[in-house]
């Protein structure tokens, strides 16, 4: 878990990643509803996208049509969660809201670092830079295989031009999630368990936080 964060601000900065269809956007919904049956007020956004330039540039970034170097890629990443937590999620947490993620700057040290081998250290870099040196409070990890993830993915709609990429980009953007985990503390979940299951495992955990740091 990422602590040095808690109480910098006023509001409470939740982030969920991992693979593509390892079911962090449900695992975000759940948890806005829970929130709010609490009374939190919550506002949740997704990576890429939140803003009207974000949204721009994930057409762009998920476009199968689309040809991007490596490092452009990065870029733009960086270049939509800067403008993501200048317009939306700073001055969410200024008015005291809870903000849930839908990917954040792990996503691209594990995607454009380990998975396309691009230096992590700059990586790193170049995002903690975009957002201002801002980390969540609490992030959680979805983990599952690649292929049970891209099996989830084309079963509901057509692969975007990430997700189209081979099975080994994704086993090194899955080792690579495991390594930003023990870096940072983060808690990993399996992405394989029942969507309530693990459900319960996140509140449970922010339960024993909220009691811990006194957030609420």
């Amino acid at each position: 878990m990422d602590r040095s964060n808690i109480m910098k601000h006023r509001g409470l900065f939740i982030a969920f990643e991992g693979l593509d269809g390892s079911g962090k956007t449900t695992q975000a919904r759940l948890l806005r509803e829970w929130l709010e049956s609490r009374g939190f007020q919550c506002l949740s956004v997704r990576e890429p996208g939140g803003t009207p330039v974000g949204d721009s540039i994930r057409k762009l970034l998920l476009d199968p049509a689309t040809e991007l170097t490596d490092l452009g890629e990065a870029y733009l990443y960086a270049a939509a969660r800067a403008q993501l937590v200048q317009d939306v999620i700073r001055p969410a947490l200024d008015r005291g809201e809870t903000v849930l993620c839908d990917r954040y700057l792990f996503s691209s040290i594990a995607y454009q670092g380990y998975g396309l081998g691009l230096d992590v250290d700059f990586v790193r870099k170049i995002n903690l830079e975009a957002v201002g040196q801002l980390l969540p409070d609490y992030t959680f990890v979805l983990e599952v295989e690649p292929e049970i993830g891209i099996k989830r993915q084309s079963s509901q709609r057509g692969l975007d031009r990430i997700e189209r990429r081979n099975r080994e980009f994704y086993h090194r953007v899955a080792e690579g999630y495991r390594r930003i985990a023990a870096d940072y503390q983060l808690l990993v979940l399996a992405g394989t368990l029942a969507a309530k299951d693990i459900h319960q495992e996140i509140t449970a955990t922010l339960r024993f936080l909220d009691e811990e740091v006194c957030v609420k």
